[in-house]
This record gives structure tokens, C-alpha cells and sequence, in this order.
């Protein structure tokens, strides 16, 4: 069995015809008919169904036909890997940011890559952690960076680069909460909206152990997006309590809680476990900390 054979069999199960697929193999019929029958003699079963001119897969064959994409796509990944990871580098980087990640990194990240390298074209997916961790099940993305604690343990996943920034209750400046000269308390800030995105179990169980139920997030947060630029957007703009990172609530100020919050963001980069990586995914793994490096709250745990 080659690689040859393999990329043969996908072409006619894609094309459906061995004209159809002949032509695009740029193989002439008997040489494709010879290697499809060579791979089903190694194989030991049949890969199609004859019907006159056309073909079908047989159930054998449509288990082949996975297994047989996988393996193409990763010499192709491999392929990619050989030709090096330099300044002049050309294809695709896919990744998805989830509403914090988005508001810290996406534009740090797109000027990055403008002045070191321009000729990799890359793109940047926006929506929260489960919808882009469906995204990169599907192969969409190369990767995501995404709320770590909202990620359930999975064997087909893998969380690397993680990092943390300090996060909390946060208010515009003239805020009333902002003047007041003593620590303030959870049902002061519970007077006003609170906006917040999508929280972890975690961070959940974290506010309920501080304040008690009635700051279980389900029942606190009136204001609820999955973007953070959106909610930060909002408070700037009303007497709203945005709870978040700290780093993303630019012109924001943090409240000073009794007892204190003491929380994190903890964000990190998903990818697909035991899977031939996309070659400039390394380059965001160099460049995270780089880019959030200019936040003070930064630390890798």
C-alpha cells in the first residue's frame, strides 16, 4: 500500500467515475483501474460497487475512505511542516479567539503577523468556547485560543500555552461604587446591572465561596454576551458592573470588594491531540506570551 494508492482511491471515491477521476489523477483508466485493484487485493475486500459507468463505495470501502483522508492530509501537513517556519512563510493560519482572548489579542496578533509575515494569510474566527472547540473538532481551525476552565477534559484535546491575567468587578470611573473610600460589598454591587460573559463552573462555585448564593452567576449577571468588547462597551457607557479580566475593561477602574474577589482569567490554546499540526501554529505558540506580556496582571501558572 502507498501514498499514491491512497490519494488514487480518494480521488474516485470524490469523483464518483473513473473518467471523471482518470482526468484529474491525470492517469490514464487502466493505471488507475490497476492501482485501485492492487490497494483492494492488499486490503483484502472490495473498495466499489460497479453500477455500469459509475461506482459506488461499498461499506468496506467507505471505512477505508476516512481512514484514507486522514492519512493524506497528514502527509500533506507533513509536507507543509518540511518547508520550514521563516519570515517569508506562505499558507494559512486558522484560529479561533473566544470573547477575552478576542479583546486582548486579535489585533496584537493581526499587526504581528502584517510586519513579520506578510505573506501568511491568517484567520481569525470570533464565538464562544464551545462553539469554537466544535469548530476545531471539525478541523475549521488550527487552533483556539479560549477560556481554559470552560474546556471539559477530553482525550482528543490538548491545552497548551496557558496563561492568566487578574480579573474582577469593574466600573467606569464616576461610577457611584468608584467613590466610595471603603471596600465595597456584594450587595452594593448587586444595586446596579452586572454584565458578563459566559463564566466557568469554576469561577461560578469561586463567586458563590465568596459571597454566597446570591452571587451564583445564573442569577446575578443580568447582562450576558459572548463579547467581551460588548459588555466593557456597555459599562463604559452606563452605571452596569462588567465582571471580566481586567486587562480587557480599558478605561475601566476595578472595584474594591470586601472580601476580596481574588480571581483570574485562565486562557489557553486548544488543539486537536495526536494531530499533524498546521506549520504556523508555532508561531503563535512563540508569540502568546509576547502579546499579553504588556499586561501587568500576566503570569504563566
Amino acid at each position: 500500500m502507498t501514498l499514491v494508492q491512497l490519494r488514487h482511491f480518494v480521488g474516485l471515491a470524490e469523483t464518483g467515475t473513473f473518467v471523471q477521476a482518470s482526468r484529474a489523477l491525470f492517469l490514464t483508466q487502466p493505471a488507475l483501474t490497476r492501482s485501485i485493484q492492487a490497494l483492494e487485493d492488499e486490503l483484502g475486500g472490495r473498495l466499489f460497487d460497479r453500477l455500469g459507468r459509475r461506482i459506488a463505495l461499498t461499506p468496506f470501502g467507505g471505512e477505508v475512505l476516512q481512514r484514507a483522508k486522514r492519512l493524506v492530509a497528514d502527509a500533506e501537513a507533513l509536507k507543509q511542516t518540511g518547508r520550514g517556519l521563516h519570515a517569508g512563510l506562505i499558507g494559512t493560519l486558522r484560529i479561533g479567539l473566544s470573547s477575552g482572548p478576542g479583546a486582548l489579542l486579535s489585533t496584537r496578533l493581526m499587526m504581528h503577523m502584517a510586519e513579520h509575515h506578510p505573506r501568511l494569510q491568517l484567520h481569525i474566527s470570533r464565538g464562544n468556547t464551545g462553539v469554537l472547540i466544535d469548530a476545531l473538532r471539525e478541523q475549521h481551525l488550527d487552533g483556539a485560543v479560549v477560556d481554559a476552565r470552560s474546556v471539559l477534559p477530553s482525550a482528543d484535546l490538548q491545552i497548551t500555552n496557558t496563561f492568566e491575567l487578574e480579573a474582577g468587578f469593574l466600573v467606569r470611573l464616576d461610577h457611584p461604587l468608584a467613590r466610595r473610600k471603603r471596600p465595597v460589598t456584594i450587595e452594593e454591587v448587586l444595586q446596579f446591572p452586572i454584565a458578563s460573559t459566559p463564566l466557568s463552573d469554576e469561577v461560578a462555585r469561586l463567586m458563590i465561596d465568596r459571597y454566597g448564593p446570591q452571587a451564583n452567576p445564573d442569577d446575578m449577571v443580568t447582562l450576558r454576551s459572548d463579547e467581551t468588547l460588548n459588555i466593557v462597551d456597555v459599562a463604559r457607557n452606563s452605571h452596569a458592573v462588567v465582571l471580566t479580566a481586567n486587562a480587557a475593561a480599558q478605561g475601566l477602574v476595578p472595584l474594591n470588594m470586601s472580601p476580596p474577589l481574588n480571581a483570574t482569567a485562565r486562557f489557553g490554546l486548544v488543539t486537536l491531540a495526536q494531530r499533524q499540526e498546521a506549520p504556523a501554529l508555532r508561531i503563535l505558540r512563540e508569540q502568546l506570551p509576547y502579546l499579553v506580556a504588556e499586561f501587568s496582571a500576566y503570569r504563566v501558572p
